[in-house]
């Protein structure tokens, strides 16, 4: 599973999704993780209201189940709401690392369900793809 860390050192969930200068991108699964990419962004992030600063960073973590913020806007989390991405808001800033260490032992264990939905994200596409293509050759 993909998640992405709105960040401002890429170190930490710092920022807020609008403002953040960073999306750092890891995959995630109960064995371990791996950083997968960071998204920079430019430096005219900080103007409420500006909806045209949410669009690239949309596509950047278009195939991410979770995306953990700072902060977001209402507008900014009913698009990434809509994207089919688990927004989840820290309240204080925490290690990106510590952050994708508890995700790694949710994932040992039982996920809750919000977790199994935001898990088959990128399967549910696949699965049907599987299927119809079973069907034509059938």
């Amino acid at each position: 599973m993909k998640i992405a860390f709105a960040t401002q050192d890429q170190q930490r969930v710092d920022a807020h999704f609008g403002w953040a200068k960073f999306l750092a991108v890891y995959e995630v699964d109960a064995a371990g993780h791996r950083h997968l990419q960071t998204f920079p962004f430019g430096e005219d992030l900080a103007e409420d209201g500006n909806e045209d600063k949410l669009a690239p960073k949309l596509a950047a973590i278009g195939d991410c189940a979770i995306v953990y913020v700072a902060a977001i806007g209402g507008s900014a989390a009913a698009r990434v709401v809509a994207a089919k991405i688990h927004p989840i808001k820290v309240t204080q800033p925490e290690p990106i690392e510590e952050l994708l260490n508890k995700m790694q032992e949710v994932l040992k264990g039982t996920p809750p369900p919000w977790l199994r939905k935001a898990l088959m994200k990128g399967q549910e596409r696949a699965a049907d793809f599987e299927e119809d293509d079973e069907e034509v050759k059938a």
